[in-house]
């Protein structure tokens, strides 16, 4: 896999960009050589990781980026074209948990929700996308951040479960219609990645021991393996993927099934 200097030349949209998955994507993806919009919710600072972005020689850039409102969407990306020029590297890393609620008790506010930001999100972001490097004429990548369990179900996940099954299966979709246009999409579908999404996991060690007993690698994943791959899917050396899921969980999801 190839290092500093791959993505010199390019613009990237990290989507979810302030903490995680996507925070580890902002800092590979600037260390490569790109230029990259942190998209950030709310009362998020990154200020302190553009600073260190320009220190090292690189470009960023924070843009308030709510992926569930369409018109937040679009002034997120004209903000993008001003700052740092039309992007043709998209990450969709934005996104929200399990509720852990079952069907029959959900509010459909929570079911919606989750549909709105992580899988409509994804849809609103990557159209815009498109249309940008179509109407300049030029290709790009998107990689999508799935996960193990759009295609390993868990009782009380119905909303995130529905959600990450739609994305996959949009990533795979969009794949097919844009790759006439030199673009290539494909998705990641992480396992138990230590995040803030999984506070639980990285605040108690005792849980996180108890966790790891069920993955083969017998480790939980940092976000900065999954922002390698990502890397990796939006660089030249990856150009002839396009519409492949890749699953990184140390093996978790091989053991659906196992023991009856």
């Amino acid at each position: 896999m190839s290092g500093a200097g791959i993505l010199s030349g390019r613009i990237a949209v990290v989507t979810g960009g302030g903490s995680g998955i996507g925070e580890a994507c902002v800092q590979v993806l600037a260390e490569r050589g790109a230029a990259v919009a942190i998209g950030i919710v709310g009362e998020e600072d990154v200020s302190k990781r553009v600073a260190a972005i320009g220190a090292a020689g690189g470009r960023a850039a924070a843009v308030p980026l709510d992926v569930a409102d369409e018109a937040a969407v679009d002034t997120a990306f004209d903000r993008v074209a001003v700052a740092l020029g039309v992007p043709d590297i998209l990450i969709n890393s934005a996104g929200l948990n399990m509720s852990g609620v079952e069907v029959a008790d959900m509010p459909l506010d929570q079911w919606r929700r989750l549909i709105d930001t992580d899988l409509t999100g994804t849809f609103l972001t990557s159209r815009r996308f498109v249309r940008d490097l179509k109407r300049v004429g030029r290709g790009g990548a998107i990689v999508n951040i799935t996960s193990i369990h759009a295609f390993a179900m868990r009782a009380g996940g119905a909303d995130y479960t529905a959600a990450k099954g739609g994305q996959s299966n949009l990533s795979a979709t969009l794949a097919l219609e844009v790759v006439r246009h030199g673009i290539t999409v494909n998705a990641i579908a992480p396992g138990m990645i230590l995040t803030p999404l999984n506070k639980q996991a990285q605040d108690d060690p005792e849980y996180l021991h108890k966790i790891e007993r069920n993955i083969p690698v017998g480790r939980a994943g940092g976000p900065e393996e999954v922002a390698q791959l990502a890397a990796f899917l939006a660089s030249p050396d990856a150009a002839y993927i396009t519409g492949a899921s890749i699953t990184i969980d140390g093996g978790l999801s091989l053991l659906v099934g196992q023991g009856a």
